[in-house]
């Protein structure tokens, strides 16, 4: 599970950045639902940066729905 970089992000098109938000998404719910369950181990850092991987990606649609109008 590699960081997304801010930089990287933003080389994204809006296409990929909704597909990357969703997987994002997708990967948060499993590991609330592992951590509810109290199978979530040494992975519990994880949910942090996720979390702010979302905001990163959030961040970037919003300056670019912003730049547009």
């Amino acid at each position: 599970m590699a960081r997304n970089r801010i930089k990287t992000l933003r080389e994204f098109n809006d296409a990929d950045l909704e597909e990357k938000l969703e997987d994002l998404k997708v990967d948060l719910a499993k590991l609330r639902s592992e951590g509810s369950k109290g199978t979530l181990k040494k992975d519990a850092g994880v949910i942090r940066w996720k979390r702010r991987d979302i905001a990163r990606v959030l961040t970037i649609m919003n300056e670019r729905e912003a730049g547009k109008k």
